[in-house]
């Protein structure tokens, strides 16, 4: 969900970038690393919900860089649903009685 949500409010972007953006609008408490970013990337990639292209980011380097898809904007949508339902179901159960 953090990563669709994060291409959506920024448009494509390769993976240092994302989790960047993750940490800095987390305020630095959501610390996405590589080795969950890179396979939820890949994850994600091969169910449709983003694409991905190779794009010169200097000499001899490459970066690969991950757009939204529609299927994408439309999971993103499902999960924050989801996300709210859970969300609101831990409040009811943390709040005093």
């Amino acid at each position: 969900m953090l990563i669709l949500k994060t291409l959506k409010r920024f448009g494509p972007a390769h993976g240092y970038a994302i989790a960047k953006s993750i940490l800095q609008i987390s305020d630095d408490v959501l610390r996405v690393e590589e080795g969950s970013l890179y396979p939820a990337l890949q994850r994600i990639l091969l169910k449709g919900w983003v694409t991905a292209e190779w794009v010169p980011a200097g000499p001899k380097r490459r970066n690969r860089v991950y757009s939204l898809t529609p299927d994408g904007r439309k999971q993103l949508t499902a999960e924050i649903c989801q996300y709210r339902r859970i969300s609101e179901a831990i409040d009811r159960v943390i709040q005093p009685a």
